[in-house]
């Protein structure tokens, strides 16, 4: 079975459109959260997570939307872009929202936004160091998290920990894997492009793909709706 594996969507409807043609034949969707957030269409892009995923998680941005999760912690833009984000979804979006569960254990995966341990506190996974101390705490081969906005695959075979670069990795039962699927909406790796994964349960093969999308059509739909500009020339850089 083909999965395909998507975060971080943030409210960016251009972008949640291009990747999913691209996981067209995918026989099943799994969403990491942060569904909403910065991007100026957070009602459709909920809209379209409810019709089309089979398992989704919350993210920090989901729930702060929704004053689930304290937002004391954002930085200003992201502060200004979750208040207005909070006024511009519908009460029926809000309460799917509010209902979506930290994390989903399914066979030999693990679906999380932020991290295995304490999921609800919404750490960071940015190294292989982090990884580590994640690792005490993934029960499944492999663990599958967004947040970063930063794809990458980490595995730990034995005591070892590292880096695996490169877009595809066939995993093995002997080891373990955490895998970040990047973000749909606003990817931080220096490539503006929208990024996914797709997991094919039969091989174990996971693969990390990009797709270009209009990137200036939804910056121009930021500033024309009064979110911070900055917001709209990141997605530009992939920053």
């Amino acid at each position: 079975m083909k999965i395909g594996v998507i975060s971080d969507i943030h409210g960016n409807l251009e972008a949640l459109k291009a990747i999913l043609m691209e996981l067209d034949d995918v026989e099943r969707l799994v969403c990491l959260g942060d569904i909403v957030g910065y991007g100026p269409d957070p009602e459709p892009c909920v809209e379209i997570i409810r019709e089309k995923a089979d398992i989704v998680v919350a993210g920090n941005h989901d729930w702060g939307a929704i004053g689930k999760t304290s937002i004391d912690g954002f930085n200003p833009v992201a502060y200004a872009a979750i208040l207005w984000t909070s006024d511009h979804l519908s009460e029926d979006s809000r309460n799917y929202l509010a209902s979506l569960p930290l994390e989903h254990r399914e066979g030999k995966y693990t679906f999380v936004h932020s991290s295995f341990s304490v999921p609800e506190k919404w750490f960071y996974i940015l190294g292989p160091g982090d990884a580590e101390k994640e690792f005490l705490y993934l029960k499944t081969m492999a663990g599958f998290v967004g947040h970063s906005h930063v794809p990458g695959i980490f595995m730990k075979s034995g005591a070892r920990v590292k880096t695996l670069f490169g877009s595809i990795v066939e995993m093995d039962d002997g080891s373990q894997f955490i895998i970040n699927c990047g973000s749909v909406g606003q990817p931080r790796d220096g490539n503006p492009d929208a990024t996914a994964c797709i997991l094919d349960t039969g091989s174990n093969e996971v693969r990390i793909i990009r797709v270009p999308y209009d990137a200036e059509k939804t910056r121009r739909k930021i500033v024309a709706s009064g979110l911070p500009e900055v917001l709209g020339d990141r997605l530009l850089i992939g920053r």
